[in-house]
């Protein structure tokens, strides 16, 4: 199955950012990609929580959302909206990061709150606090499709296995991880992380990626990995976009998923254990 992974580097300006994604959707169409994957906050990038409180809006006036849906519609194809940073009715002003699964006639047939708050202190200087500005979803989604079961995350998600494990037992062949990611931590764990819960699963892993240093009006930019990534269900590394923004086209062999399950059946070899115990 022909597949795109949309490499972008948005800015905190969400209506400027749209015709470059909707044209970057069409290419991947023109391309003969039959399932399209955009990145983490596809919308949006922005550091300012009053940034975003001036230009977000919910998801029924969400106007990239409405767009890639025609667009979706318009080519025929499925269409993974990685996240949309939305307002929410949360008492605290919080937003949502929610990631759609966009069928070929428009519809919406999933969505996905992300679960995990980047809450850490990666340096003295680098720091972030996703919970302070982002409700946190509670409920781990399988999309189901005509070519194969999706369980749907997001970025920091990919560091709790529990997540894809559960998503796994449920039926995914295909587990997508949109990402922000941050340089620091995209050169030491980003590879890693996404290609062990590939193995793990005996899943395709697909993660669409922001890049470079991101355009703001706030004058506060900040910049994130890219290196978009499509994983076999061995483990294999099959497309790895570099740092450049672009369409990234590459074949999902789909019948991969039983082949790595049938080589290595570490689920079916899984055996319940009592925990350890204590000093």
């Amino acid at each position: 199955m022909k597949t795109a992974l949309l490499q972008l580097n948005v800015s905190d300006d969400p209506t400027a950012n749209l015709p470059r994604t909707v044209e970057m959707v069409q290419q991947a169409a023109d391309m003969g990609a039959e399932f399209v994957l955009t990145p983490e906050v596809t919308n949006c990038l922005s550091t300012s929580r009053t940034h975003q409180a001036q230009v977000l809006t919910d998801e029924a006036r969400d106007a990239t959302l409405a767009a890639l849906r025609d667009v979706a519609a318009a080519r025929g194809i499925h269409l993974l909206i990685g996240s949309l940073a939305l307002t929410t009715d949360d008492p605290d002003g919080r937003f949502a990061n929610r990631s759609f699964l966009i069928g070929p006639d428009g519809s919406i047939l999933a969505r996905y709150d992300k679960i995990h708050m980047f809450d850490v202190a990666i340096s003295k200087t680098e720091t972030y606090a996703e919970s302070s500005g982002y409700r946190p979803g509670t409920k781990a989604v399988l999309a189901r499709t005509n070519f194969a079961p999706i369980g749907m995350a997001v970025c920091y998600d990919m560091r709790f296995p529990k997540l894809s494990d559960a998503l796994v037992s449920a039926g995914a062949h295909i587990l997508t991880y949109p990402a922000a990611f941050s340089p620091v931590t995209g050169a030491a764990h980003w590879h890693s992380l996404l290609r062990a819960r590939a193995i793990e699963a005996g899943a395709w892993v697909l993660a669409p990626a922001q890049t470079g240093t991101h355009p703001s009006q706030k004058n506060k930019t900040r910049s994130t990995y890219g290196h978009s990534l499509a994983i076999d269900p061995w483990g294999e590394v099959v497309l790895d976009a570099g740092e450049a923004p672009g369409v990234y086209v590459f074949d999902m062999e789909l019948d991969k998923v039983a082949e790595a399950r049938r080589r290595i059946p570490a689920r079916d070899n899984a055996r319940p254990f009592e925990g350890p115990s204590g000093a």
